[in-house]
């Protein structure tokens, strides 16, 4: 029996394309009360407040001059986090841990890679099962539910892009040393820098204007996390880090190397 269908058969999903994971389940278990109070309100951001301007920043739909900054900068940073993957994956196993509408996983899948794509928001699964094109269906299967989900089995690499931009150092390193234990080469995660531009665009507002303003951002810093992450992975090594930056987007990329 395949993972998603242990998924679907455990929490009664229909086999629509997207799968519910369930809310609650032993992969986070770990994770203290603020972990899980942000996923919530994570979930009901993308799921309600932003929807309809997160699908547009995710397309080719005209937005604004701060959104199209955003939208530049991820698009550069998914390239990145791409590239630190092999460019043959044909019979590589990847998990896209919170993966929006989809891009990253779908580009894993051309390059031949069998993906797990899973999100927090129902909303933004659909979309991706929506915009997934022919040319992948059947190498990506998409579930809505925690990231951190032990029930996903492993994966040769695992990428997690913009998901650990709200949580504090203490809870990205508890969060990365989950994914990485089922991480057979790679595991790569982006965090919002401490850097003193970061925290003042956090004061006045953060990336978007107030009416649709994403859950809080938390600058936190390269050598906090990294301290954490060695004493957290004591069988790994940390592989590669750059950062991100222009305009409205501001993200740093680190790689934690298992094998």
């Amino acid at each position: 029996m395949s993972v998603s269908e242990t998924l679907a058969r455990d929490t009664g999903a229909r086999d629509t394309g997207a799968r519910d994971t369930g809310t609650r389940n032993a992969g986070a278990s770990e994770m203290g009360h603020g972990w899980h109070a942000t996923r919530g309100r994570l979930e009901d951001y993308f799921d309600r407040t932003a929807f309809n301007a997160w699908v547009a920043l995710t397309s080719d739909a005209p937005v604004s001059g701060i959104r199209a900054t955003v939208r530049a900068g991820r698009d550069r940073m998914r390239s990145t986090l791409l590239s630190w993957l092999p460019d043959d994956l044909s019979g590589r196993t990847v998990l896209d841990a919170g993966c929006g509408t989809g891009a990253l996983a779908v580009e894993a899948a051309r390059r031949g890679a069998k993906v797990t794509a899973i999100d927090v928001s129902p909303q933004l699964i659909s979309i991706a099962v929506e915009r997934a094109p022919k040319d992948v269906h059947g190498k990506v299967s998409f579930l809505s539910g925690d990231m951190l989900d032990s029930r996903l089995g492993r994966f040769d690499h695992i990428i997690s892009m913009d998901v650990l931009i709200h949580y504090p150092a203490a809870d990205i390193a508890a969060a990365v040393a989950s994914l990485a234990s089922r991480a057979n080469h790679s595991a790569v995660f982006t965090y919002a820098p401490g850097t003193p531009l970061l925290r003042t665009m956090k004061f006045v507002g953060g990336f978007f204007p107030s009416g649709d303003r994403a859950p809080t951002i938390i600058p936190v810093s390269r050598s906090d996390v990294q301290r954490r992450l060695v004493a957290a992975l004591p069988d790994a090594r940390l592989g590669r880090d750059t950062r991100i930056s222009g305009g409205f987007y501001k993200s740093h990329a680190q790689e934690v190397l298992t094998a």
